[in-house]
């Protein structure tokens, strides 16, 4: 079975969603896990635009990369260039992938403004997550 590893700057918005994504499409086929290079807490907003779409996220944790760097990862995706830039460097036969998704939590505007942000991005990543797992999982 695959370990997969998400990696973001604070592991609060994209790296969380898509953990959800990538869980629900690779159903039992693959580990999915979730860090940042900083832990900034599970954003109640990804919360809510994941439970409108019927994932729950809610019982996610903000982890540090650093959490993980004994597991031996067959792919770790990037989903931001901060991430990217300052991943550390992982043993072994390690596929590095990278996206780089604009962070809703920076959106401004009107609460309904922000949450549309929140929205598109989630969409960006569900597709993402789809293809990656029609590709390296199914």
């Amino acid at each position: 079975m695959k370990n997969i590893l998400v990696l973001c700057t604070g592991n609060s918005c994209r790296s969380q969603i898509a953990e959800g994504y990538l869980r629900y499409f690779a159903g039992n086929k693959a580990n999915i896990y979730s860090a940042g290079i900083e832990t900034h807490g599970v954003n109640p907003k990804a919360i809510q635009v994941m439970a409108d779409d019927g994932i729950d996220i809610s019982a996610h944790t903000s982890n540090h990369v650093d959490e993980y760097l004994t597991i031996p990862f067959d792919v770790v995706i990037t989903v931001c260039d901060n991430a990217n830039e300052a991943c550390p460097y992982f043993p072994g036969n390690v596929k590095r992938l990278h996206y780089n998704f604009p962070d809703p939590a920076k959106a401004t505007g009107t609460p309904d403004e922000v949450m549309d942000e929140f929205k598109r991005v989630r969409d960006m990543i569900k597709t993402y997550a789809a293809d990656f797992v029609k590709q390296h999982i199914s």
